[in-house]
């Protein structure tokens, strides 16, 4: 039997962290996930997909992501069910996360959520929580240094984007 999902989409609002009785952290989040398709208006839709990540992993996505981060998860699909106060009978279908990946840079990450009216007023979880004291990013290297390296190699710079210049290649270097 195979029971694998792989997402890749932006986070609907911060990850809610906890504890369990017993210690062990687990964090919930919403992934949008847009659909490869358009509806009849031309607008692209999405689906939210509830996630729950466990242990040491939770603790560090909800440290290095917040609302609007760009994330690729890897797990499985669980349903589960449970009887609420009214006495009625909920299910629940949600991914568990094995893995993750930061689909963009902290800078990227702010671009776009000032460009798409998202509040970041509280600042990212990992310089709130204090987790991450010099401020780096998840290479290890200074914020100010990267915007600094940035400048110097150009590589904020959308490689792909017509600049105006022409790009020059014989035919020895295409692969075909």
């Amino acid at each position: 039997m195979i029971n694998r999902a792989v997402l890749v989409g932006r986070l609907t609002r911060d990850p809610d962290l906890r504890y369990t009785a017993n210690g062990v952290a687990v964090a919930t989040f919403t992934v949008a996930v847009n659909r490869q398709f358009t509806n009849q208006q031309g607008e692209r839709e999405a689906d939210f997909i509830n996630c729950v990540i466990w242990r040491k992993a939770a603790e560090n996505f909800a440290n290095f992501t917040h609302k609007g981060s760009l994330v690729g998860v890897d797990g499985r699909i669980q349903t589960r069910s449970y009887e609420n106060q009214q006495g009625v009978r909920v299910y629940v279908t949600e991914i568990v996360v094995d893995s993750f990946s930061l689909l963009e840079s902290r800078s990227q990450s702010e671009r776009y959520q000032q460009q798409h009216g998202g509040n970041d007023s509280q600042g990212s979880a990992s310089s709130q929580n204090g987790s991450n004291p010099n401020n780096d990013n998840l290479f290890g290297n200074s914020t100010k240094n990267n915007s600094a390296k940035a400048q110097d190699n150009n590589t904020d710079v959308d490689p792909f984007a017509d600049n105006g210049k022409q790009i020059d290649i014989s035919d020895d270097d295409l692969p075909f």
